[in-house]
């Protein structure tokens, strides 16, 4: 395939992936963000990266938010909400995650691409965005369809908060 073929298949399968999340679930998740001040996301590698970017959208939004793992994180419990991303639902590091903070009481949020994964039955409710058949190595379609489905999570979030460009950005990083 050449270069444009190859774009516009990876395009397409981030298409059909994004195509596939219910939108109920979506539109609960929204309802769940807008509700909760503080907000924990973890997952690891690529989807770990993804998640870690929707924390600097939600903090935009002025959610106090935490990536697991961060020497400053605080301990999650009642009123938290911990969006656990793993493409598998398997990564046992995130599974370990999600089951520490359902024990804690905090709500549990999965996205994964496997319905069937202990990380969906370990989580209190899920997003599933469904694998597709890819020309991509390794999980490279679900994170692609992750990271835009996040991204469009806050631009409804912003909607449903009132926010707009610029109080987003009044919130954006100053040390740069």
């Amino acid at each position: 395939m050449d270069g444009g073929s190859v774009t516009a298949k990876m395009l397409d399968e981030v298409r059909q992936a994004l195509e596939g999340v219910g939108a109920q679930e979506a539109q609960d998740f929204i309802s769940a963000l807008a509700a909760v001040r503080e907000v924990f996301v973890t997952g690891q590698g690529r989807s770990g990266l993804m998640v870690s970017a929707f924390a600097i959208r939600l903090a935009h939004l002025g959610k106090r938010v935490h990536i697991v793992g961060s020497p400053t994180t605080p301990p999650v419990g009642p009123g938290g909400l911990l969006v656990a991303s793993s493409g598998s639902g398997r990564t046992r590091c995130t599974l370990l995650h999600a089951e520490q903070a359902l024990a804690a009481g905090a709500q549990v949020w999965a996205i994964t691409q496997d319905p069937c994964s202990p990380l969906v039955s370990a989580a209190r409710r899920a997003i599933v965005i469904p694998a597709v058949a890819s020309v991509q190595p390794g999980g490279s379609a679900f994170e692609q369809a992750l990271l835009v489905f996040l991204d469009a999570i806050i631009l409804r979030l912003m909607a449903q908060l009132g926010e707009t460009e610029e109080s987003m950005l009044a919130r954006h990083a100053n040390l740069e």
